[in-house]
């Protein structure tokens, strides 16, 4: 009949539904829901993300005291300057007033150590040279106290040590050259070429008091301070070695800049006079400059410089 073929057993029926799990409540669907996507099964186990990380990560992670990271700055800084001073740059004071007014007393000057490694040192140049052995009695020997020496070496990176043996001036007369005093208007002469020195000289300064007439020998240089008046230069040296004159190779570098105090910040450049084409043009023959003077006296004087030239 319709009626059973669509009807079920009872019995059937409750034999279908699924029996409940022991310990479940009555009526309750037992079933286990799927996960959602993303979403941890709430039946696993999470693992501990503190107790798995490797424990060198977490160390690595650890910023380093601030002390520390001071100090290896420090370090940095100390390693940076002292090569600096040793192969690039170094800070000078200026103690004295042998370069008024182009540079005071109190003055820190920057000091280019490798200018002369790319060209030759010119006339005009300001250049900081060591009078050691020279001018100077020889250096005495460094000091066996390590703090001394330290201490010594930190004030001398920025420029603060005592006077040594150490000059500032300005190069006037480059190997070779033939440097004189005074022509009719009482100037400087080189190569037979009057310089105008009002640029850099001291006001009311005359260019020298003191006569002179030398050939710079090979390898030296004829320097003065742009304070004539106050400048223990190549004129008051005239009977030491090198007849006033100091060799190149004592010539640490060449001032560039006044960097302290900031009211004194200025570019040191070669005067405009060391550029005039007469002067480079009188330098190929320069030996000869003394011979040609006129009479026995001129003559006389060009021997003797080159005797001068042949001695050094």
């Amino acid at each position: 009949m319709a009626a059973e073929q669509g009807s079920l057993d009872p019995e059937s029926a409750t034999d279908a539904l699924p029996t409940p799990e022991p310990g479940s409540p009555a009526g309750q669907d037992s079933s286990v829901t799927p996960a959602r996507a993303g979403e941890p099964d709430a039946a696993e186990p999470q693992p501990d993300e503190t107790t798995d990380e490797p424990a060198g990560d977490k160390t690595a992670k650890r910023k380093r005291p601030f002390w520390r990271e001071l100090a290896i700055i420090l370090v940095a800084a100390l390693v940076l300057t002292i090569l600096l001073k040793a192969f690039v740059v170094q800070v000078f004071s200026i103690p004295s007033g042998s370069m008024e007014n182009t540079l005071i007393p109190g003055d820190r000057v920057l000091v280019n150590k490798l200018v002369y490694h790319f060209r030759p040192i010119e006339r005009g140049d300001i250049v900081v040279f060591s009078g050691a052995g020279s001018w100077d009695p020889p250096s005495p020997p460094a000091s066996g106290n390590p703090v001394v020496r330290v201490w010594d070496g930190i004030t001398n990176l920025v420029g603060i040590s005592a006077p040594g043996t150490d000059y500032i001036k300005r190069v006037i007369g480059v190997p070779g050259d033939h440097v004189a005093c005074c022509d009719s208007k009482g100037r400087v002469t080189v190569n037979g070429v009057a310089l105008n020195e009002e640029s850099y000289l001291h006001p009311a300064e005359v260019p020298s008091q003191q006569t002179f007439n030398v050939v710079v020998p090979p390898g030296r240089l004829w320097v003065l301070g742009d304070n004539r008046a106050d400048s223990d230069d190549s004129r008051y040296r005239m009977n030491g070695p090198g007849h006033g004159t100091i060799p190149e190779s004592a010539v640490v570098g060449r001032a560039f800049i006044i960097i302290w105090p900031l009211s004194r910040w200025a570019v040191l450049p070669i005067p405009a006079t060391f550029q005039q084409a007469a002067l480079h043009t009188a330098a190929a023959i320069a030996p000869a400059a003394p011979a040609l003077a006129g009479g026995s006296t001129a003559l006389a004087g060009g021997v003797i410089a080159w005797r001068r030239r042949r001695r050094n």
